[in-house]
């Protein structure tokens, strides 16, 4: 039997956006130079030097690599395509525990996303990394504090991986009380999305289990001719990239499926 997970699903929305955004060019990312990358300008000094401080003490204690970038737009993609390239072109996390996290905030676009990798999505749950931004970041932002709301995030994020996400619960259930209507569309929609591009990826997994085979790639099942071969591509979103790396800091390897959220302000 065969299972679609979610992180499955995930690359093929990123293939999709990835294809609806050809101009857009893997150099816009900017390089991995510390754990906390200002490219566009948003954080005084001190501040900055206080974040990477404490992110590199949080993660010689807990081997948790948090990472904090802003950059002044996207571009074409999505902040989630992007946010989920800029964390794999970085590597964030530890290549056995795939423990990185990536706070991403898109100043032009008024949009940031927490980026969580495979091994944190457990602890930094969407729920949580939804009500961080939503509750903390989101609200500092609005009052024009980007250094605030940063620094409240950071704090949030390595209190809920330290396993102290009480506070946060109580103020999910609080956010959940007033969640906005529309929200329920949001998720019918995504439920359909998902049902189309899984619905093609399972029939082609019996095609190729249960069906005729006519050729490479090519079989026949229930009077359908499928073909399952393509160019082929990379789920890491990499291929042919440095680390980007520079100053003696770098990811340990680590990797994203898409667990997170997004939010705007």
């Amino acid at each position: 039997m065969y299972i679609i997970s979610r992180h499955l699903f995930v690359v093929l929305i990123l293939a999709f956006s990835a294809a609806a955004a050809p101009g857009v060019r893997a150099q816009d990312i900017p390089p991995l130079s510390d754990r906390v990358v200002d490219t566009a300008g948003i954080l005084p000094a001190d501040v900055k030097s206080r974040l990477i401080v404490k992110l590199a003490a949080f993660e010689a204690k807990s081997s948790d690599q948090i990472v904090v970038a802003t950059i002044e737009t996207t571009g074409e993609w999505t902040i989630e395509h992007y946010a989920n390239l800029m964390f794999r072109r970085w590597e964030l996390g530890q290549a056995e525990e795939n423990n990185g996290v990536l706070l991403l905030v898109s100043v032009n676009d008024r949009k940031l996303r927490i980026e969580v990798g495979y091994g944190l999505e457990g602890v930094l749950t969407d729920a949580l990394s939804k009500l961080i931004i939503n509750e903390t970041i989101v609200p500092e932002f609005r009052a024009g504090d980007f250094p605030g709301g940063i620094q409240k995030g950071v704090n949030d994020i390595i209190a809920v991986l330290e396993g102290d996400s009480a506070g946060l619960m109580d103020r999910a259930e609080r956010y959940k009380d007033r969640r906005d209507p529309t929200d329920y569309f949001a998720w019918g929609f995504f439920a359909l999305f998902f049902l189309f591009f899984a619905g093609t990826v399972v029939f082609s997994i019996l095609a190729r289990i249960f069906g005729k085979k006519l050729g490479p790639g090519r079989y026949e099942w229930l009077g359908v001719e499928v073909s399952t071969s393509g160019s082929g591509s990379s789920s890491s979103g990499s291929s042919g990239w440095s680390s980007g790396s520079s100053g003696g800091f770098s990811g340990g390897g680590g990797s994203s499926g898409g667990g997170g959220a997004s939010g705007g302000w």
